[in-house]
């Protein structure tokens, strides 16, 4: 019995180490098994990762045995046109002929375009032009403030002789920006303030949204230089009445922007809105105003950035509205109006009624004509106090005027 008893827990203990060794040997093989899953799924997660990378160029010399990763970006299509400022007239046509590297992340390239060539178009643009700094009051450059002056006009600028005598001496604190029909080509000299000083253009017609895209494509361009302070807007027919110095302390030294806008209860003011820009914009809102504006670069800015109000317009705002006279004197009432002067510095005369104003010629430019715009018979508010000096420029202008201005610049206007 005893020896039956011992040949049977022999046989159990055999079953029991078989059993073991089994469990030890499928054990080992699901460890295998997951670790080739893991390693399966490690791989694919880094392949995915490095698949994820921007494409990097590797380069390679015959004097080096390996491949080297190529770390500092290529900067070799980073050219730009300089123009030498200084120097005779030969010095300078020979430095616009040399190309030279530039830093593609230079600030000054940023803040201040070399050029106004570009192949944006108005939306990207407007974009670009939208971008402000979070740094308000910094500037980590020397910022001089200056004056954009801004030319739409339907071809020639004839008085541009004027102009450049306003100008003289006063580069430093000026930019000049011209909107010709497309393919116009101004031919000045390479001193000229107005040289190279055309944006891209598009068509423009009178009395349609296209005239708008006008403005606001001179108001974006001139945005992209961050001096720019103070923008006016000008046509060919326009002349100062004051010399630099005063135009210039007259508008950087303003708490206030210059758009004339106001109610005009007849069907050439209220006549013209229309009941379809409802709700967005009411009968209350809509106000008229000269298209010759001037603005702080804030407003600016919210001009450009606008789509939602200015697509109204474009859809309902057609003849005989005309959104030149209507969109931005409304626009900045409904949002700006505790920034905005509600005057126009440009002087106009209307008297002689219908949709055009008067035009002054040779015959007209008299020292007393011109003195009579500088100082206004009726005073208005400059920083919340009356004043007699109201109207910066004028218009309309013949080009025949060009002469007796140019004579009188000195004596009256101060330049």
């Amino acid at each position: 019995m005893a020896r039956g008893r011992v040949g049977v827990e022999k046989e159990e203990g055999e079953k029991h180490i078989g059993l073991l060794k089994l469990a030890q040997t499928l054990s080992f093989l699901l460890v295998f098994m997951a670790g080739i899953i893991i390693g399966l799924a490690a791989s694919s997660h880094i392949d995915r990762y490095f698949n994820s990378l921007p494409t990097t160029a590797f380069s390679s010399s015959s004097s080096s045995a390996g491949v080297a990763l190529q770390t500092v970006p290529d900067y070799s299509n980073c050219t730009v046109v300089h123009r030498d400022c200084d120097g005779d007239e030969d010095d300078k046509k020979e430095a616009a002929t040399k190309r030279k590297d530039r830093d593609c992340w230079s600030v000054a390239g940023f803040v201040r375009p070399e050029n106004l060539s570009h192949g944006m178009s108005d939306d990207e643009l407007f974009w670009r032009a939208s971008m402000v700094p979070a740094k308000e009051e910094y500037y980590p450059y020397d910022r001089v403030p200056k004056v954009a002056f801004m030319f739409l006009t339907r071809g020639p600028l004839p008085m541009l002789p004027l102009w450049e005598k306003f100008f003289k001496r006063n580069e430093k604190y000026l930019s000049v920006y011209v909107h010709t029909p497309p393919g116009y080509d101004m031919n000045v000299s390479r001193d000229s303030p107005f040289y190279d000083r055309q944006i891209p253009s598009q068509k423009v017609e009178w009395g349609s949204p296209l005239l708008t895209d006008a403005e606001k494509r001179l108001l974006a361009n001139a945005l992209l230089d961050f001096s720019n302070e103070r923008f006016v807007l000008l046509s060919e027919s326009c002349v100062p009445v004051y010399n630099f110095s005063t135009v210039y302390s007259y508008l950087i030294n303003s708490a206030y922007s210059f758009v004339d806008s106001y109610d005009e209860p007849t069907r050439y003011g209220r006549g013209r809105y229309s009941r379809k820009m409802l709700p967005d914009i009411k009968l209350h809102h809509w106000r008229k105003g000269s298209q010759w504006f001037e603005v702080n670069r804030k407003l600016a800015v919210y001009i450009i950035s606008d789509s939602k109000y200015y697509s109204l317009f474009k859809q309902f705002c057609r003849p005989a509205c005309y959104p030149d006279e209507h969109y931005i004197p409304t626009f900045l009432n409904m949002f700006h109006g505790s920034v905005n002067a509600n005057r126009s510095v440009t002087w106009v005369d209307w008297s002689i009624g219908g949709p055009h104003p008067a035009t002054y010629a040779a015959d007209n430019i008299t020292e007393g004509f011109l003195q009579s715009i500088r100082r206004n018979e009726t005073d208005c508010l400059y920083n919340e106090e009356p004043t007699s000096l109201c109207f910066l420029f004028a218009r309309k202008f013949a080009p025949s005027a060009l002469a007796p201005l140019m004579n009188l610049s000195s004596t009256v206007m101060g330049f």
